[in-house]
């Protein structure tokens, strides 16, 4: 029983799951979750770091106590000081003069920021050199986005260009619409839980890329194998072909996928959640949601996409009619299926196998008892055997 489970069929590509045949499903739930991701943007927007809404940071040392101490301190002070700003975001950073905690605040100004500082200074009976601060304005984030659009921009076109010398136009627009899925649908989670977007995560956003596209040509390079030659026999359609790809290809995919997810795993939960390594949970976070999101869009949109649009081609339109017609033939028994016995006649076998395509060729069935035509005998003329060659005994014809 063990070896007709569900794991073993898996890798053995003979699961037989109808990702293909559902793809209606698969796009309302992907219809459903853009919809979803649009309206958060719309709605919700993202917490930007200072780096792209401008603001203030704070390095106070590890030493003055535990993060949530160093946080209530510093939103204390602003509080004093009648800022209007609290703290957004803090974490703790490790640096080559020792670990500090960094808090991050609204836009201030220099006489605000150095009041502050001076005011968590006394809080922590520690001296004010020993409280760093830095101002960034929201030009220098536009300017990083503006560089990861043109990044992407550049990404997409060579993309495409690949992908349509390597395969076609319709897979080159598959993959292509699966890559923007994945990005909006990972920005849709940002925006709905609120993480905050970082330079890293711009970073991350791009490093996703290249997983995703990786994921799509593994299950397409196995679609084209599975459908070089198709129209040539009427087995089966396009559609069942791909989704037998995909059903081949789907333990690969799944264990480069979890392979991947491990080290970046191990990232994001200990680096960023038992270390504390702060630095880490921006880059780690985007590149955990982006590869999990990757593998889901690659099998579920990515293909079934492929499929609607090369049902809009002629030739697997004209193809997947034949077979489709064939199989309502066989269901009449009009035809029988191919390798079926056919009722036996008169003098047949009745266990011999029919062959459709060798009977529709043949001629008419030779009597029962009739020889085998054979080549003639050399100098034979004639109809007749002996064709008027020597008679026995050397007699002459007269």
């Amino acid at each position: 029983m063990a070896e007709n489970g569900l794991a073993s069929r898996l890798y053995n590509g003979e699961a037989g799951l109808n990702i293909i045949g559902r793809r209606k499903l698969w796009f309302s739930v992907a219809g459903a979750l853009i919809l979803v991701a649009i309206l958060s943007f719309a709605l919700r927007g993202f917490q930007l770091g200072i780096e792209f809404a401008g603001g203030n940071s704070f390095q106070v040392p590890a030493s003055v106590g535990t993060l949530d101490d160093a946080e209530r301190q510093v939103d204390a002070a602003l509080a004093a000081k009648n800022t209007g700003v609290e703290v957004v975001t803090a974490q703790k950073v490790g640096g080559p003069g020792g670990d500090y905690y960094e808090m991050r605040t609204g836009q201030l100004s220099a006489e605000q920021a150095n009041a502050v500082k001076s005011d968590v200074a006394q809080r922590f009976d520690i001296n004010a050199n020993q409280i760093s601060g830095n101002q960034v304005s929201e030009a220098w984030g536009s300017q990083v986005t503006d560089r990861a659009l043109l990044g992407l921009i550049i990404f997409i076109a060579l993309v495409m260009v690949y992908l349509i010398l390597r395969f076609e136009w319709r897979m080159a627009v598959a993959a292509v619409s699966s890559l923007f899925m994945n990005l909006i649908l990972t920005a849709g989670i940002y925006s709905l839980v609120g993480f905050e977007v970082t330079p890293s995560t711009i970073i991350g956003f791009l490093t996703i890329l290249g997983f995703a596209l990786y994921d799509v040509v593994v299950v397409f390079d196995k679609v084209q194998e599975n459908t070089r030659g198709i129209t040539a026999n009427n087995n089966q359609t396009y559609g069942e072909a791909a989704n037998l790809a995909i059903n081949q290809s789907l333990m690969r995919s799944l264990n480069t996928s979890v392979v991947a997810l491990l080290p970046v795993g191990g990232l994001l939960f200990i680096g960023a959640g038992l270390l504390g390594a702060g630095t880490l949970k921006d880059l780690g976070l985007v590149l955990f949601v982006g590869m999990a999101v990757a593998f889901l869009t690659s099998i579920l949109v990515a293909t079934p996409l492929l499929v609607l649009l090369k049902n809009y081609d002629p030739r697997i339109q004209a193809h997947n009619k034949r077979v489709l017609a064939r199989r309502g033939a066989v269901a009449r028994g009009e035809i029988p299926a191919k390798g079926a016995a056919r009722p036996a006649q008169a003098g047949e076998d009745a266990d011999a196998p029919l062959d459709p395509e060798a009977a529709a060729l043949a001629g008419a069935a030779p009597k029962v008892g009739a020889r085998p035509v054979g080549k003639r005998p050399t100098g034979a003329r004639g109809g007749r055997p002996g064709g008027g060659g020597n008679r026995p005994g050397g007699a002459k014809r007269r």
